[in-house]
């Protein structure tokens, strides 16, 4: 996963967007006090996420986003301040739109893997 926010035309598709995850910041990773799992705060595609990844996979599958060990995910839109994805152990709000579903499937496939090397 790219976390460099200096590398902004890196990467971009035919139509000259910048492709999701390109412009990923970390801002803060806090291991929880009680328990395993680390809380992620950071920026992607003009939009600001918190969310909660383990480094295992949940014991029930419906607490966690697809097969991604994330357990909670908000994203929200900087630009107006529209929460456009919340899961919390489950859907509360399904991606709002296209993008927001491509930030969701980016973070997915490789947040744990780059909080936890592993």
């Amino acid at each position: 996963m790219v976390t460099n926010p200096k590398r902004k035309n890196a990467n971009r598709d035919t139509a000259g967007a910048i492709e999701i995850g390109d412009d990923l910041e970390i801002r803060t990773t806090t291991h929880r006090a009680a328990g395993a799992g680390t809380w992620v705060i950071g920026t992607v595609a003009g939009h600001r996420f918190e969310a909660l990844v383990f480094p295992e996979h949940a014991e029930c599958p419906d607490f966690e986003l697809g097969h991604s060990r994330i357990s909670k995910l908000w994203l929200q839109r900087i630009a107006d301040k529209t929460t456009v994805v919340n899961f919390d152990r489950g859907w509360d709000h399904h991606p709002a739109n296209p993008t927001a579903a491509a930030i969701v499937d980016f973070l997915a496939a490789g947040l744990a893997e780059r909080t936890y090397g592993k």
